[in-house]
């Protein structure tokens, strides 16, 4: 009786997650219909993907379908101030790899395809999706470049020498990647080519010794540590990225006290009264470390936006999207940006609230390290 009732549990279950993921995936292909009346009558596909998920499980999208998914995830990205360029993603599809040498290679190929010279690209590359009772491969850390010495690699650090890096001796080195085939197996590791990884040093336009602090940092931020969901199908390694805000580098990664913290650094380089918060050495100093980002971004002819200039495009974005009658949600508390905030046209208004049921999306999952 126990092993029928069992049974019964389990078949419940898996009716429930039948009818979650053709709930799914109908939303997805009217919407995708909807944007794309060239792809036709959605009903007969409709029915395609009604029996491969009766048949499978699950079922798979049309390269189209996947672009399409891809790009309004990134439109739907409540934290990203550089939507008004979601229709520019390039999409790689590359569902046919699981195996973490192929998704290795594939991602230092995103990164020099995404570099471009120093005009960046956005870029997706999508490896294979979850399958029922087989999950894919995922890429661990939060992006596929992080630095041995930043404080928020900790872990990740900690991981590559337990499985036998040898390297992060030096300021700014490398961290390899780290893909893990399934959730049982430990993850493997994998040295990023030099040539892979465009990295910009740092100088300031008035102040040469800003230089000898020996300060750099990588061109492409790419986000590995998200799962793409499209109509009910999860892609858990599907790195994407942009091109970096200024103040990304300059206020959070360089600035922030749990990260580089070089606040106090740059104010002892400019002879800044650091004897009370009321001089404002800290917000000084922030504009110093700011300026010396962009100033040398440009100088090496690297694709990088000013926050003002992004904020004001943000607000174009959000026009075209209301013109065709799309909500933009928004989470003003990453929008707004962490310099001058108040000075920018994006500080003064409300937003959409954000929808976190609202599907393309990018989603986060929990933290990997204490599983590895």
């Amino acid at each position: 009786m126990l092993f029928q009732r069992q049974r019964a549990v389990s078949g419940r279950h898996r009716a429930s997650a039948l009818a979650t993921r053709l709930d799914a995936a109908d939303t997805f292909i009217r919407q995708f219909t909807g944007e794309n009346p060239e792809s036709g009558d959605p009903e007969r596909r409709l029915r395609e993907v009604r029996a491969a998920v009766e048949a499978h499980g699950t079922y798979e999208h049309t390269p189209e379908e996947l672009a399409f998914g891809a790009r309004v995830a990134w439109r739907n990205a409540a934290r990203c101030i550089g939507r008004l360029y979601w229709r520019s993603l390039m999409v790689r599809d590359l569902r046919h790899l699981r195996h973490p040498d192929d998704i290795a290679e594939q991602s230092v190929e995103h990164l020099r395809l995404a570099g471009n010279g120093g005009r960046i690209r956005p870029v997706i590359s999508v490896f294979a999706p979850d399958r029922p009772g087989r999950p894919a491969a995922r890429l661990l850390g939060e992006q596929l470049v992080r630095y041995a010495d930043d404080p928020r690699s900790a872990q990740r650090l900690a991981l590559a020498r337990e499985l036998g890096w040898k390297g992060g001796k030096e300021d700014f080195d490398v961290l390899p990647l780290l893909v893990q085939a399934a959730p049982e197996r430990s993850p493997e590791y994998y040295e990023l080519p030099e040539d892979a990884v465009l990295q910009v040093p740092l100088t300031h336009p008035h102040h040469p010794g800003f230089a000898r602090l020996g300060l750099r940092w990588y061109a492409v931020p790419a986000v590995s540590d998200m799962t793409l969901e499209i109509g009910g199908i999860s892609y858990p390694a599907a790195p994407f990225n942009g091109w970096y805000m200024g103040t990304e580098i300059g206020s959070r990664n360089l600035g922030d006290t749990d990260r580089y913290d070089l606040l106090p650094t740059v104010a002892a380089l400019f002879a800044l009264d650091t004897s009370s918060d009321r001089s404002l050495w800290r917000d000084r100093a922030l504009v110093e470390l700011n300026l010396a980002v962009l100033h040398s971004f440009e100088e090496a002819g690297v694709t990088m936006a000013d926050h003002h200039t992004e904020s004001a495009r943000f607000l174009t974005h959000i026009e075209r999207e209301q013109r065709h009658g799309r909500p933009v949600p928004t989470d003003w508390s990453w929008i707004v940006p962490p310099l001058s905030g108040s000075a920018t046209p994006v500080f003064h208004r409300t937003y959409d609230p954000v929808d976190e049921t609202l599907r393309p999306a990018f989603l986060h999952r929990a933290d990997p390290w204490s599983g590895c």
